[in-house]
């Protein structure tokens, strides 16, 4: 019976990835912007502690490293809106977050088995808009590739995947102001830079290859 249990509890958890996380390709007038950033809690010399990428619809447009601290568009779509009061404003966000999370990584306990010390945390921030409106945003966490946490919010709903990733919603629940700067930035930021984005995209989206 226990098995069963938590076997419908893995696969209600897999669901829940799928249908936080994934950035789908949509139809009509609606979108996703997702930002996957990849914080370690130490870096030798030439290799950044912070490295980011940005997609829409799953198409990457631009990239971040700590190193250069400069935010550089890919391809054409990168190349269309790098000169945007959105694209300003979205590298400084890039910048901040990674300082935010970087302060987490102290948080966060992994079992015995795991290498010592704090992990590589990446995380994914996703929002989707449709018909000018935020309809879902959301936080995926991973530890060192591995799923661990999920934060859904638009309703402010957690989902522990990896115990050791307790210490992070516990920070998160503990330290209002920033929770309530990455929730200001999933459901606002986020759907305000794609909504920009879009003006200029939105003939190169229509005629762009799917899977470019």
């Amino acid at each position: 019976m226990q098995g069963g249990m938590s076997l419908a509890h893995t696969t209600g958890h897999l669901l829940l990835i799928l249908l936080l996380i994934e950035p789908r390709k949509t139809l009509g007038n609606a979108h996703s912007l997702c930002l996957d950033l990849t914080v370690k809690p130490q870096s030798r010399p030439g290799q950044p502690w912070c490295q980011a990428q940005g997609s829409v619809d799953t198409k990457p447009f631009l990239q971040y490293d700590s190193d250069s601290n400069k935010v550089k568009p890919l391809g054409v779509l990168g190349k269309e809106v790098n000169d945007t009061k959105a694209w300003t404003e979205l590298s400084h966000i890039l910048e901040e977050a990674g300082r935010e999370l970087r302060m987490v990584l102290p948080v966060i306990k992994l079992d015995t088995k795991e290498p010592r010390g704090p992990p590589t945390l990446q995380v994914r921030l996703c929002c989707q808009c449709e018909a000018e409106q935020c309809s879902g945003a959301s936080l995926h966490f991973s530890l060192n590739g591995r799923t661990a946490l999920l934060l859904d919010t638009m309703s402010i709903t957690w989902t522990v995947i990896d115990p050791g990733a307790t210490g992070i919603k516990e920070e998160w629940e503990n330290n209002r102001e920033l929770a309530e700067y990455f929730r200001k930035i999933s459901t606002g930021d986020c759907s305000y830079w794609l909504r920009e984005f879009l003006e200029l995209w939105e003939n190169m989206l229509l005629l762009e290859p799917t899977g470019s």
